[in-house]
């Protein structure tokens, strides 16, 4: 059987002609879907019996092949006693010139639906209502036709011989694949500790339709212990998609080799990896416009051949292989791999592809309970990234700049951004002495004021196509469209914030709470595994990424020797705000002895660039023959690696590098064996203190009276098992961490730190530190 959605069917077999993403308004779904309810509310008012979004399923045989027939119809009624299918198209055009025959492909759409109903319902014949809603002046332009059964069947089956073609092809894969999934075997000869049982427990969450949250510590091979259960379970019928979905590149990177190792086993899988549009963009400016990209333009008269062949020729739709066939049939890179996504088994990218309202692959979405499985990487990161999806400011710079380049160009543009500017301006007013303004409301009247600015752009971008080449106009345009998007999320769970410095004034509507909305996402699949090596507390991030007591947790130890660690703890050093320039002293002394103890690389990490600056200075001065170098602020790609790259293997001299805390060096980075034996960690980690991680303390404070913990204390102690993570990154691998902070005493931060740093030894001075190390690397000598 194939599942087909009525809208996959249409657009693959009748689309043509160029890309043009300046004939497209950037919010056309959002847009399209208000002007849906506006549409359907008032036909409830007027029509009795109107019903809106009905679901519609049928199985269809065509050429012995089975088809589930799947859509919504946007309202169906009761019209001088016939039954009545009406499909719904949003425009920009004047419906003047609209007629009947405007688009061929909407009326395809409609009598497939009205074919369902029918069919259905025994009609021997229904009317379809053709809507048009221009979205400038809300008004609509209907078109009427009846319709036979016989007609739509007809209708019906010449669009299916199109598509014979790629059913035969998706029946066949289907087929190969689920026979190679059957046979395959573990692709390693045996299981390490904790493997299995995260295997096992994937597999059954899949089976039963819930979300599990794992921690796994380094070494248990997550990757692959939860591809390879997903992927069983899509053998046996339990999912039709794997998301796997990442923050990092390198992640990425991890899960196409496990798919590869599967492969080499006798594994048929279609994988794709996504890759940003900017980035895979083949032209110099990322502009999708046929008289500027040969790309664009007859994109979609080629598309579906170089989509065909890649199918029958390649499995690993690759970045690299994206990029071989968009050139060979000169096609979007970028639009040639969202069309391969519907055949993908098992796509790979980043989370914004499931979570971000702004960049979601929408058509995998339109339904919940799809039977997607979203297997979620490093999960940890997830918190920190779904509050920034979900939260949008806007600036009253950007609106001031645009205000004095497009001014007297536009009467109706100067009007609403200067009602803007001083929309702005009374908010600044209206900020603290410290240039903060915070209020539960959700701010309805300058919500308003950007929705008339954003009705003006959109004629003046109809008017003058060429404004969409403005960089400046295009990306205050984007952002004022993100910012209305974020607020029709705007409830309980968020506030306003408004900060003021200077002549700047930002608004931000800010989410403190995504757990509501990564759950409502979590609903458009069957099931769910979060999965890192530091989740801790479980039932923290169980809570703050959307899951609930029926959801499962699960927390494996170390595969591991635990005598290949040795973790310390300097608890008569405060590294809080206030005490940090008195702290130097003890530090850099505490560090050298740490370094001085065995010949080898180490990464001390500190909470702030000013601190680690601070301290660098003085341990240079005190001990000028150990080579000392520090992390800088920014860094290129090319910087990084060669910062990296300095950690060599079997060194011969002490080499230590300075960093920060939950930068890019303290999380992601691979340095196995000598490459790094050990890292100094200066304090708990917590957040700087500011008013945005105290509004968040103080919304959990209602919520459930873990403010402080919620806000602060999770976050940082998080960042600091990260960084202790660096240490030991293989079975062979031994090394030191040192713990320097006075709260690494305190029973509520130590209860976070994992099963395999334990024992945790208190050291009193430096010759105690010195005598601790020498004989846990004396005794690695032994061994």
């Amino acid at each position: 059987m194939i599942k087909l959605s009525i809208r996959q069917l249409v657009e693959l077999v009748m689309r043509s002609g160029d890309i043009d993403s300046r004939y497209v308004s950037r919010d056309r779904l959002q847009e399209g879907a208000r002007a849906h309810r506006t549409l359907q509310k008032r036909n409830q008012e007027l029509l009795a019996g109107y019903r809106s979004e009905v679901t519609l399923t049928t199985d269809y045989i065509y050429q012995e092949t089975i088809y589930r027939l799947e859509g919504r119809a946007d309202g169906i009624f009761s019209l001088e006693g016939k039954e009545t299918n009406e499909e719904i198209k949003t425009t920009l055009l004047p419906l003047e010139t609209i007629d009947a025959d405007h688009n061929s492909a909407h009326w395809a759409q409609a009598k497939c639906y009205a074919f369902i109903y029918a069919r259905q319902n025994n009609l021997p014949q229904i009317s379809i209502q053709l809507t048009y809603f221009n979205l400038e002046t809300l008004e609509t332009k209907r078109f009427l036709q009846t319709f036979s059964f016989a007609e739509l069947e007809e209708h019906l089956v010449e669009l299916l011989a199109q598509y014979s073609v790629w059913a035969a092809f998706s029946t066949q894969w289907e087929q190969t694949r689920n026979q190679s999934i059957k046979s395959l075997q573990f692709p390693y000869p045996q299981y390490r500790k904790g493997q299995r049982e995260l295997a096992v427990q994937v597999y059954r969450t899949i089976e039963e339709r819930k979300k599990l949250f794992a921690q796994a510590p380094t070494g248990t091979g997550k990757t692959i212990s939860t591809l390879f259960p997903a992927i069983k379970a899509m053998g046996e019928g339990k999912s039709t998609k794997i998301f796997y979905l990442t923050a990092k590149t390198i992640s990425r990177q991890v899960a196409e080799e496990a798919l590869a190792k599967m492969r080499a086993n006798g594994l048929k899988i279609k994988s794709l990896t996504l890759t940003a549009k900017e980035k895979i963009c083949f032209c110099e400016k990322t502009s999708c416009r046929p008289d500027y990209c040969p790309y664009a333009k007859g994109h979609f008269d080629r598309i579906n051949r170089a989509i065909l062949h890649a199918l029958q020729e390649e499995d690993d739709f690759s970045r690299n292989m994206i990029e071989a066939y968009a050139q060979k049939y000169m096609v979007c890179p970028f639009e040639f791999s969202l069309d391969l996504s519907w055949w993908a088994d098992c796509i790979i990218g980043d989370y914004n592809y499931v979570f971000d309202p702004q960049a979601q692959l929408r058509q995998f979405f339109i339904e919940n309970e799809n039977g997607y499985v979203f297997l979620i990487d490093e999960a940890h990161n997830l918190v920190d990234r779904s509050r920034e999806m979900f939260s949008a400011a806007i600036s009253k710079t950007q609106f001031y700049e645009l205000k004095k380049q497009y001014k007297g160009k536009n009467k109706a543009l100067d009007r609403i951004l200067t009602k803007i500017n001083r929309s702005f301006i009374e908010e600044r007013k209206q900020c603290d002495r410290q240039g903060y303004r915070i209020r539960i409301e959700k701010p309805a009247d300058f919500i308003a004021l950007v929705q008339k600015y954003i009705a003006i752009c959109k004629l003046m971008l109809k008017e003058n196509k060429d404004l969409g080449e403005d960089d400046n106009f295009l990306q205050l345009y984007l952002n004022a469209l993100n910012f209305l998007t974020i607020a029709d999320f705007y409830d309980q769970r968020y506030i306003t914030f408004v900060e003021s410095q200077g002549h700047e004034v930002i608004l931000k509507l800010f989410c403190l709470d995504p757990s509501f909305l990564l759950a409502d996402a979590f609903r458009r699949g069957r099931s769910a595994i979060l999965f890192s090596a530091t989740l801790s507390p479980l039932t923290y991030f169980r809570d703050i990424l959307g899951g609930d007591d029926k959801d499962k947790i699960l927390s494996l130890d170390s595969p591991f020797d635990k005598d290949n660690l040795c973790v310390l703890t300097a608890v008569n050093v405060s590294t809080k705000y206030h005490d940090r320039e008195a702290s130097t002293d003890k530090l850099i002394h505490l560090i050298a002895s740490f370094v001085t103890s065995q010949k080898g690389n180490y990464i001390v990490y500190f909470p702030s660039y000013q601190y680690m600056n601070d301290v660098y200075r003085q341990f240079t001065l005190f001990y000028p023959l150990i080579t000392a170098v520090k992390q800088e602020s920014s860094m290129s790609e090319g910087e990084r690696e060669e910062f990296l790259a300095c950690f060599e293997e079997n060194p011969q001299d002490t080499y230590v590098a300075f960093c920060v805390l939950g930068g890019i060096f303290s999380e992601g980075i691979d340095l196995p064996g000598s490459r790094l034996i050990g890292t100094v960690i200066v304090s708990v980690g917590l957040p700087q203190l500011n008013i945005q991680q105290n509004i968040i303390r103080d919304y959990f404070n209602r919520k459930n009276g873990l403010g402080f913990e919620y806000a602060y204390m999770y976050p940082g102690m998080n960042k600091v098992l990260q960084a202790g993570g660096r240490v030991i990154r293989s079975e062979t691998d031994r090394g030191a961490i040192l713990l320097i902070d006075e709260r690494f005493g305190h029973n509520n931060y130590l209860k976070l730190l994992p099963k395999h740093w334990r024992p945790i030894k208190i050291i009193k001075d430096n010759m105690n530190l010195s005598q601790e190390l020498q004989s846990f690397w004396l005794d690695k000598k032994k061994k």
